[in-house]
């Protein structure tokens, strides 16, 4: 590839891979899924020789992990928080709800909303619901900085490998 089409082109690529990391604490975006789309093109553009299908492979990884942080770690912490395996499920449900009604603030409140109104009717115990609901949440904060921090590796190995390929 020409060198200034080269440069052009890598430019472009990391910015759409910055809008990815922006879109991991904005969810606006889903990040971690557009750095490794952006990583491919990429790859596919520059002929596989900087990016080959190995570091294609471990971003693809590192994508799964990162996209499905948002239900393994809430549910975890809900688990952590006390919740029955119903309102974490109910808890999901009402996220999906949530998130196709309002977007990214409906599916926030539409899950933390289904966990404690489950174990509300559970238990019978609004502290405990409460509980469990603040589990929910801290596992949704941990998720936001697992696929954070995931993005950034996932940037940083995209780098390093172009950079390997000069």
């Amino acid at each position: 590839m020409e060198q200034s089409l080269n440069v052009a082109v890598l430019a472009v690529t990391l910015f759409v891979m910055l809008i990815g990391l922006i879109g991991i604490v904005l969810p606006i975006i889903p990040g971690t899924i557009l750095i490794f789309v952006t990583a491919f093109i990429y790859a596919l553009i520059e002929g596989f020789q900087a990016i080959g299908w190995p570091t294609l492979v471990v971003l693809g990884v590192l994508t799964a992990v990162a996209t499905t942080a948002d239900i393994w770690a809430s549910s975890v912490g809900a688990k952590v928080g006390g919740a029955s395996g119903w309102s974490v499920l109910v808890g999901l449900l009402g996220g999906l709800v949530g998130f196709f009604v309002f977007t990214l603030f409906g599916a926030i409140i539409g899950a933390i909303l289904g966990v404690l109104l489950t174990e509300i009717v559970r238990v019978g115990d609004w502290r405990q619901a409460l509980k469990a609901g603040s589990g929910w949440l801290l596992g949704w904060v941990l998720s936001t900085v697992v696929q954070l921090v995931l993005g950034l590796i996932m940037v940083a190995i995209f780098a390093w490998q172009v950079w390997q390929g000069a």
